[in-house]
């Protein structure tokens, strides 16, 4: 069997390499500046994954989301309080639903029910233990004042800032959990507005 001889280009050698020579160069002309980057989606995902903040941000941010309470004479608000912490009014969403048995271990004291001068030290022996940050919440009327009981005894304390220094008073005898409620949620935005960087001076507590 005869192969078939191969044939000659139809075009001379010269003109197509004239003809890749121009192809070149109009390629080379169209080609001054760099093609834009297609993938958009490259600075989309920088934008949704970069989060701009500041460190006092930060920092009140997870100490006002996890606070953990210690309770210091509930007295008759002892009752508002457990109806807080049940399924109802869910204190567990301020990431709060345990209660600390020690005040080591604690940074919020929710004072409450009447206090007498003689279990005032216990009281401050309890704020001392407490590590740094630290808050305090009044409770109900006798946390704020002493309530009826103050003008009538001499043993009763006047209210709990004249033990400790108080951050959010809710008054109420007794206050409803929707108080204490929006008692916590007073606390938090005082602890969001909080510097703990300050050049020059101590921080505040």
């Amino acid at each position: 069997m005869e192969v078939d001889k191969v044939g000659k280009y139809i075009y001379p050698d010269i003109e197509l390499d004239r003809y890749e020579g121009q192809v070149i160069e109009e390629l080379k002309t169209n080609s001054r500046q760099p093609i834009s980057d297609p993938d958009k989606w490259l600075e989309e995902e920088v934008e949704q994954n970069i989060l701009l903040t500041t460190v006092d941000a930060l920092i009140n941010w997870s100490r006002r989301s996890s606070l953990w309470p210690a309770i210091c004479f509930p007295a008759c608000c002892a009752f508002e309080l457990i109806a807080a912490n049940g399924p109802r009014f869910d204190l567990a969403r301020f990431g709060m639903e345990i209660l600390r048995a020690s005040p080591r271990q604690a940074d919020l004291l929710i004072t409450a029910g009447t206090l007498t001068w003689k279990m005032a030290p216990s009281v401050k022996r309890i704020y001392n233990q407490m590590a740094e940050p630290k808050w305090v919440i009044a409770m109900g009327a006798c946390g704020i004042s002493g309530g009826i009981f103050a003008s009538s005894s001499y043993a009763v304390v006047p209210g709990y800032n004249r033990i400790v220094p108080v951050d959010v008073y809710i008054p109420g005898c007794p206050p409803r959990p929707e108080s204490l409620i929006y008692g916590i949620q007073m606390l938090q935005k005082k602890i969001a507005r909080k510097r703990n960087f300050v050049p020059g001076r101590e921080d505040d507590q």
